[in-house]
C-alpha cells in the first residue's frame, strides 16, 4: 500500500506542471467572471422592489418539481466546505499553502462557491421556499459530510470529480431549458452561466486524467473500473430534511430530477461514454493483464447500463418537500 501512495504522489508532482500550466484555462480571472451581483436585483436602484416583484411573478410559474430539483442544487452546491477539505486530503497534495495543486483547490472552491450563493438569493427572494427548511438541510449535508468511494487516492478522486462536473453541467444546463419553457428568463441565464463554469472544471479534471494515463496507464484504468463498479454516487446523497435520517431526502430529489428529464439514467450513461471517448480508453497500451479486464468490463459496460436504463420506470410518487411553502 505504501508503494502505491508513493507512486500516486509522484505522479501527481508530474502533473502538477501541467495543471499550473494550463490553469488558466480552466479558471477565468477573478476581477472580470461573473458575479452574483450582476445577475440579481441591485438593492441601492429605485428600480429594485419591483425587480423583486418582476423575479417573484415569474418563480410563481414554476413547477413543483422543478423548485424541488432547484433547490436540490442549490443545497448541493453550497456544500462546498466539505469539497474544499475532501480535496485537501487527497494523496499527493502537499499541504504547503503555495504549492500548485492546494492553489488549484481553493481557486476552484472560489469560483464554484459563486453558484451557491447566486441561487440562495434567488430563491430567498422568490418567496417560494421555506427558508430554515432549506439551510437546516444544507447545514446537515455540510455536517453529515460523504463517503464517495474515494479514500485518499488521487486517481480515483478526479475520475469521480471528472464525472461529477459533467452531471453537475447537464443538470444545471437542463434547469435553464425548463426555466425558459415556464417563462423565467432570470432564471435560465442564471443556470446556464452555472452549467458554463461546471464545463470548463470537469475539462481540468478531465485533462488530469488525461495526464495520469499517459504515466501510469494501468492503475488508472484499475481505479475507473473500480468507481464504475461502485458506481458514481451524487455528491449530495446524505440530503436530508428535519426529523429524517442520512440520505433520507435524497431518493425524492432525484426522482423529482428524473421526472422532470433534468438529470436521468440515460445521462449517466452518456457521461461514461463521453469519459470512455476523451480518455481513449480503448486505445490505451502498455496495460498489466488485470488492467486489460478493466478495461474489457469499462468497455461493455454503457450497453449493460443503458438495458437497465431503459427498463427502469419513471418515477411517479409525489413527494412534500418542507423546503417549499404551500
Amino acid at each position: 500500500m505504501r508503494f502505491f501512495e508513493e507512486k500516486r504522489s509522484e505522479v501527481m508532482k508530474h502533473i502538477e506542471k501541467y495543471m499550473l500550466e494550463k490553469m488558466h484555462d480552466f479558471l477565468k480571472p477573478i476581477d472580470t467572471i461573473w458575479q452574483p451581483a450582476d445577475l440579481l436585483p441591485d438593492s441601492s436602484r429605485d428600480t429594485f422592489f419591483n425587480e423583486i416583484k418582476e423575479l417573484q411573478e415569474s418563480a410563481q410559474g414554476l413547477s413543483y418539481d422543478l423548485i424541488a430539483v432547484l433547490i436540490g442544487d442549490t443545497i448541493t452546491e453550497e456544500a462546498l466546505p466539505t469539497y474544499e477539505s475532501w480535496l485537501t486530503m487527497v494523496d499527493g497534495v502537499s499541504k504547503d499553502e503555495e504549492g500548485g495543486w492546494m492553489k488549484w483547490t481553493r481557486y476552484w472552491t472560489a469560483e464554484e462557491n459563486r453558484h451557491g450563493d447566486l441561487l440562495n438569493k434567488y430563491l430567498y427572494l422568490s418567496g417560494r421556499v421555506n427558508m430554515r427548511m432549506m439551510e437546516v438541510s444544507t447545514q446537515y449535508l455540510i455536517a453529515d459530510g460523504f463517503d464517495i468511494g474515494t479514500g485518499t487516492d488521487p486517481y480515483r478522486n478526479f475520475i469521480y470529480t471528472s464525472f461529477q462536473e459533467l452531471a453537475t453541467n447537464v443538470s444545471h444546463r437542463r434547469v435553464a431549458s425548463q426555466a425558459k419553457k415556464q417563462g423565467d428568463t432570470l432564471l435560465s441565464k442564471m443556470c446556464g452561466v452555472i452549467a458554463a463554469d461546471e464545463a470548463r472544471h470537469a475539462k481540468a479534471y478531465k485533462y488530469f486524467i488525461e495526464k495520469i494515463f499517459e504515466v501510469d496507464a494501468s492503475e488508472a484504468m484499475l481505479a475507473f473500473e473500480d468507481m464504475m463498479r461502485k458506481k458514481i454516487v451524487m455528491p449530495a446523497h446524505f440530503l436530508r430534511e428535519v426529523g429524517l435520517k442520512i440520505g433520507q431526502t435524497f431518493g425524492h430529489f432525484t426522482d423529482a430530477a428524473q421526472r422532470l428529464g433534468i438529470y436521468t439514467a440515460v445521462d449517466y450513461v452518456d457521461i461514461l461514454k463521453e469519459l470512455i471517448e476523451d480518455w481513449h480508453i480503448e486505445s490505451v497500451t502498455d496495460l498489466s493483464a488485470e488492467a486489460e479486464k478493466a478495461r474489457d468490463y469499462i468497455m461493455k459496460l454503457p450497453e449493460r447500463l443503458l438495458r437497465v436504463a431503459e427498463r427502469m420506470k419513471n418515477p411517479m410518487l409525489e413527494y412534500k418537500f418542507t423546503w417549499i411553502n404551500g
